[in-house]
């Protein structure tokens, strides 16, 4: 099992950027394909993108690519989301989430372990 804490949440200005981080604990760090899922108001959770084990494959839903970068540090037991030209669209709290599934995971039903979440409210 392992446990997940988002943090980096905040406000930011349309265009600006915000780096979310997850912290990871418990089971082995790398044992687990990691993802980034948001959910707005009155709609459903949708996938961000996700990083396998050791970080060598990311993939990411078309609204994001080009601006969001995921990364892991498996020494740290850490996971970010970097996140550049932010739109007001993308408000949401935005979650970390783990699998063991052997590669990269981009439907939110493959996850095993969630964290509580961050708020990321982007401003017009």
């Amino acid at each position: 099992q392992v446990q997940l804490v988002e943090s980096g949440g905040g406000l930011v200005q349309a265009g600006g950027s915000l780096r979310l981080s997850c912290a990871a604990s418990g089971r082995t760090f790398s044992h687990y394909t990691m993802g980034w899922f948001r959910q707005a108001p009155g709609k459903e959770r949708e996938f961000v993108g996700t990083i396998s084990r050791f970080g060598g494959t990311t993939a990411y839903t078309d609204s994001v690519k080009g601006r969001f970068t995921i990364s892991r540090d498996n020494a740290k037991n850490t996971v970010s989301l970097q996140m550049s030209s932010l739109k007001p669209e993308e408000t949401a709290v935005y979650y970390c989430a783990a699998t063991t599934v052997s590669s990269i995971a981009t439907i939110s039903g493959s996850y095993d372990y969630w964290g509580q979440g961050t708020q990321v409210t982007v401003s017009s």
